[in-house]
């Protein structure tokens, strides 16, 4: 398989430093190819703004989505966009790092996100209709591909239980895997949460470490969160509600959007 990690936290002597160390070699070990956009590193501008279309009339209303979708097609997107485009059009899977921050990603990867996942490429695709509404949500430019978050937090696992303070992970999460990853086509598997990091020391690190070896050895073949498919019958359209006689009756939620048992985080 062909890995792109795109790597966001500002200090490389981190943990999390470690840990893509960790994940990087296991992948090459495992004989895939391997790409890291350190986005600190490589100073990613991380804000949307007129410079990202630089054939935009100058005086004109930016309207970004319009914009995006302009500047994808005609191929006039700045340069450091176009080399994270190319990245994700070579990766069979895609894996994004970082710490939780305020309870979601750091500002520079949302950056990436926004910037990166353009109209046309990322949204704006497909047959929009009574029958259909986008090629997204299990559809989409990336569909058949992968995608995984390695995540750091300081929390304690408990906080983040179903009776936690801090809410469930997974829906803490779902913004990113469903919203994000899932929604131009990924298959997003179960994520990689490591927790109480900031009272780490050598002894716990290798277990973890370890940990990350197997979920990278397996990386091609752990079964995605079973997340429903948009255009196959559970979604009325051009509402996008679930059909009632699915899911729990009464229930609310992330989980609703599961199509099973539910997701499990490692």
């Amino acid at each position: 398989m062909k890995v792109l990690l795109v790597f966001a936290h500002p200090e490389p002597r981190s943990l999390n430093g470690a840990l893509r160390e960790v994940a990087v070699r296991e992948l090459e070990a495992q004989g895939h190819q391997v790409r890291v956009s350190d986005l600190y590193a490589d100073g990613w501008k991380s804000q949307v703004d007129r410079d990202d279309f630089p054939t935009l009339e100058p005086g004109a209303r930016l309207q970004v989505a319009a914009a995006s979708g302009q500047a994808y097609a005609a191929g006039t997107l700045t340069g450091d966009v176009e080399a994270e485009h190319e990245k994700l059009l070579w990766a069979d899977a895609l894996i994004l790092q970082f710490p939780l921050w305020w309870y979601t990603m750091p500002a520079i990867l949302k950056g990436w996100v926004d910037r990166v996942f353009s109209y046309g490429l990322a949204y704006g695709v497909g047959e929009h209709s009574d029958k259909r509404w986008g090629d997204r949500f299990g559809e989409g430019v990336f569909a058949g591909r992968r995608a995984m978050l390695i995540v750091t937090t300081g929390g304690w696992e408990e906080h983040y239980d179903a009776r936690g303070i801090n809410g469930p992970i997974d829906d803490l999460l779902f913004p990113i895997n469903h919203g994000i990853l899932y929604y131009p086509g990924y298959d997003v598997l179960p994520p990689f949460v490591v927790y109480r990091v900031d009272r780490f020391d050598d002894a716990g690190f290798e277990p973890v470490a370890e940990r990350l070896r197997e979920r990278m050895r397996t990386l091609s073949t752990i079964p995605p969160i079973p997340y429903r498919r948009q255009n196959f019958g559970d979604y009325l359209i051009p509402s996008m509600q679930l059909r009632p006689e699915l899911g729990d009756p009464g229930a609310t939620g992330f989980a609703l959007h599961l199509d099973g048992a539910g997701q499990a985080g490692s």
